[in-house]
């Protein structure tokens, strides 16, 4: 893509865009600075053999070089380094040095690009980035000009404000996908992607709601919510549910809260779908049990404080013979304990930690509807926590996070 206003040093030159294959082919940086570590990795994965000429790197550059990604010659550029060279990226901030690697590049016809002088180059690096397995590349003259369209057409592509795509790459088949706490916009790229491609949709009650309203009329929406002490969609009758429609041809995305493997059952319905021969596809979702107490400004780790955190689930009390949590032994670990499912059995919960060793006075935050326009923070201690959320009202979806990080940002965190 070419943009018809080029910055002035450029005016007048149209550039020819091409696709380089670089896969073990001799490429070489000039350079080790920030403009080196931007465009490495993109160089990296082509593939290429690639040689970086400089006297010092910055950390990130040698990292690569360490891990055997390039090859670095820790010295300055030698009339000569261009030979059997293919492509010759100059980032140095010595305009002699950049116009000599300039000037062998010429004679030995091999296209440079400069980072300091588009008009001197013989090759611009596009602004790129990717989507659904395409790349997009802007030419512009202009690097500021080209990186800002570069972003609104890969962003109009994940959000689907830029509807660009003529085909679906997958058939038939069963997607899993987190769909994060709440707030929309904390669905992964690749999970919003597969959204827009379904046939249909089966959404928990935690689900993020408002993307279901971006969905086309054609997408059936299956209400698989399992409300706390209401009506609920039996497992078995959701895994028939994921399974029927696939084989009928459709695709069928499995929309949840959180991540899928974080008491999410999905890895019950891979296993269904696995034995029906279903293709599955698991995309990971950003878990309530650390997003939404950072969203309330609790880190659940925090340097010096604590070493681990235990994430829980509490929709069992510790007193039913159906729990399967060591209580003891999490009352007697000194980092943070996060409870999921746990409103109701609070009480409960906080009477054993106490009873096996936590102090009463221990810190707890209870985050009610955590990222979402409704959240609220609720604070008492092990000690006060039942009367605290009795008090308060506090219902499900909530997350209860107990340990000292509960007050380690309190002076600098504004919601």
């Amino acid at each position: 893509m070419t943009a018809p206003t080029p910055h002035p040093s450029t005016e007048g030159r149209t550039p020819y865009p091409v696709g380089l294959l670089l896969a073990g082919r001799r490429v070489v940086v000039v350079g080790g600075g920030q403009v080196a570590q931007r465009r490495l990795p993109a160089l990296i994965a082509t593939g290429a053999e690639l040689h970086l000429i400089a006297p010092v790197t910055t950390p990130a550059v040698q990292a690569m070089a360490d891990a055997g990604e390039l090859t670095w010659h820790a010295r300055p550029y030698r009339d000569g380094d261009l030979a059997d060279t293919w492509y010759v990226l100059v980032a140095t901030d010595d305009p002699a040095v950049n116009a000599a690697v300039s000037a062998e590049a010429e004679r030995g016809r091999v296209f440079c690009s400069r980072s300091d002088d588009a008009s001197a180059a013989t090759a611009w690096t596009p602004a790129s980035g990717r989507d659904a397995g395409a790349t997009v590349a802007v030419l512009t003259g202009d690097p500021r000009h080209s990186a800002a369209l570069r972003d609104a057409i890969v962003d109009g592509l994940r959000d689907g404000s830029l509807a660009a795509r003529q085909y679906r790459s997958h058939g038939a088949g069963v997607a899993l996908v987190g769909g994060g706490p709440g707030d929309p916009d904390l669905i992964t790229v690749r999970g919003r992607r597969l959204l827009a491609d379904a046939d249909v949709v089966v959404a928990d009650r935690l689900a993020p709601r408002e993307l279901l309203a971006e969905l086309p009329e054609h997408v059936e929406v299956i209400d698989a919510s399992k409300i706390p002490y209401g009506r609920f969609m039996a497992q078995e009758a959701i895994n028939r549910t994921l399974i029927e429609h696939a084989k009928a041809g459709k695709f069928v995305v499995r929309l949840k809260g959180g991540d899928p493997y974080v008491f999410g059952r999905g890895g019950e319905e891979l296993l269904a779908c696995a034995e029906a021969g279903l293709p599955v596809t698991v995309v990971p979702g950003i878990s309530s049990s650390i997003s939404v107490p950072a969203s309330a400004g609790v880190p659940v780790t925090h340097r010096g404080m604590t070493h681990e955190f235990t994430v829980i689930s509490g929709h069992v009390g510790p007193d039913d013979e159906r729990s399967l949590t060591n209580w003891e032994a999490a009352a007697r670990m000194s980092g943070t304990l996060v409870l999921l499912m746990a409103v109701d059995k609070i009480g409960a919960i906080a009477a054993r930690l106490v009873e096996y060793g936590r102090s009463a006075d221990t810190p707890v935050a209870i985050v009610q509807e955590g990222t979402t326009a409704a959240q609220r923070r609720v604070d008492a201690t092990l000690g006060t926590v039942a009367a605290v959320v009795e008090a308060e009202g506090v219902k499900p979806p909530a997350v209860i996070v107990v340990g000292d990080v509960v007050n380690v940002l309190a002076a600098a965190f504004r919601p």
